[in-house]
């Protein structure tokens, strides 16, 4: 059956131009080529690069935090509460007034008791600053080395400057070794970030995250067993160019260089939507689109390489439509506000805040400042003396 299924799965006729079979394909001492069981070493590779990672952010990123002088907040810790706990873990992590409610009855305690647990609670699963600045560090010095390495791989490479060369002698293009190693190393790293999902900095696009692994993985890995090599590595090297300004302006937002994180922010931005929206589409989607069209016929692997390319895209117009949003508010107010794919802390002045907004909604208002000597100091009002006492709420003369 699993036999069956692989002959299937790999007929020539979805994954090669018409007229060109996997005999065609056939090695040599001196020629190699792709084959799809040379992408499980990544899975090996990958699982070191989390030991690395997990050594580096010990030994280097946290003691260079402190060094730094990036703190972590003091968190007030939630009260053990068993009922509160199983509803937290089994439910939902921010209960609705309802279940607030009826969770305070069978606590035995206000509903504001309850909403403040849960705020902490909240918090307290959130990461700590310098969790988010050791992955930052983490990924800008990965990000820095692979993109140094696919330029240092590609810059003789007849491809990265004529696109039409991505296409010449295809699929019969040998593989060369420095481009196995380009390739293991990216595909490495994406197969590491799926490892540690459930441990990194979760954000408000996570569930676009995943769908940006997903689709990296699945668009590496076909491009490397139907020998699209050659346009995989354009790829890659376009998205690493944006990524290395991403990383240093975390690093410097979470140590509070604000004038730095701010230009480091606006060159990311036009790195980002220049190579994203611009160089991407022509480099990638119009050469795989038009000029793979000048050497073979479409077939099943063009069009699907061409839907995981166009998905990527997709993404790239979402994360394009934050940052165009942020330069915005930047250019109006002068300074870069928070990530808006990040959770904001709350905090237990904001049950305070509640409580003046509902007050003031019901037109009570409050003497801010009443001071011990008797003063009550709005619109000039006299002092209280002797004179006068207060009863039953009115200022009566004695």
């Amino acid at each position: 059956m699993a036999r069956s299924l692989y002959e299937w799965l790999w007929q020539h006729e979805f994954w090669l131009p018409p007229g060109i079979t996997w005999e065609d394909m056939q090695e040599s001492e001196d020629i190699h080529y792709p084959q799809p069981r040379h992408l499980l070493l990544s899975i090996p590779f990958a699982l070191i690069l989390v030991v690395i990672r997990c050594a580096f952010e010990r030994a280097i990123a946290l003691p260079l935090s402190t060094k730094l002088g990036v703190k972590d907040k003091q968190r007030p810790k939630a009260q053990p509460n068993p009922v509160l706990e199983t509803f937290y873990s089994t439910r939902r992590k921010n209960p609705e007034e309802g279940d607030l409610l009826s969770l305070a009855k069978q606590c035995d305690l206000p509903v504001r008791k309850v909403e403040k647990w849960f705020r902490r609670r909240r918090n307290m699963d959130r990461p700590s600053l310098s969790k988010k600045f050791s992955e930052a560090c983490w990924r800008f010095t990965f990000y820095i080395i692979s993109f140094f390495t696919g330029l240092a791989v590609l810059y003789d490479k007849p491809w990265l400057w004529d696109h039409r060369e991505c296409w010449t002698g295809y699929p019969q293009q040998p593989l060369q070794p420095s481009l196995f190693w380009y390739y293991m190393l990216e595909l490495s790293f994406y197969w590491s970030l799926v490892f540690t999902l459930p441990f990194d900095v979760k954000r408000k696009d996570f569930k676009e995250q995943i769908v940006h692994h997903a689709a990296t993985i699945f668009l590496i890995s076909f491009s490397y067993c139907a020998n699209y090599i050659r346009i995989g590595t354009l790829v890659m090297v376009i998205h690493d160019a944006s990524d290395c300004f991403l990383e240093p302006t975390k690093i410097f937002n979470y140590m509070k260089w604000k004038k730095t994180c701010d230009s480091l922010f606006m060159i990311f931005s036009a790195v980002f939507l220049i190579s994203r929206l611009v160089i991407y589409p022509y480099t990638v989607l119009y050469n795989t689109y038009y000029y793979s069209m000048e050497i073979f016929q479409p077939f099943f692997g063009y069009y699907f390489v061409n839907v995981l390319l166009i998905i990527l895209q997709l993404l790239h117009v979402f994360w394009s439509c934050l940052i165009i949003h942020m330069v915005y508010k930047f250019i109006l107010q002068g300074t870069m506000e928070k990530d808006m794919r990040s959770d904001t802390e709350e905090s237990d002045k904001d049950e305070e805040r509640d409580k003046i907004r509902e007050k003031e909604k019901n037109g009570i208002t409050y003497f801010s400042n009443v001071t011990s000597n008797g003063y009550i100091q709005r619109n000039g009002s006299e002092r209280l003396d002797n004179r006068a006492h207060l009863a039953n709420g009115y200022a009566k003369e004695r």
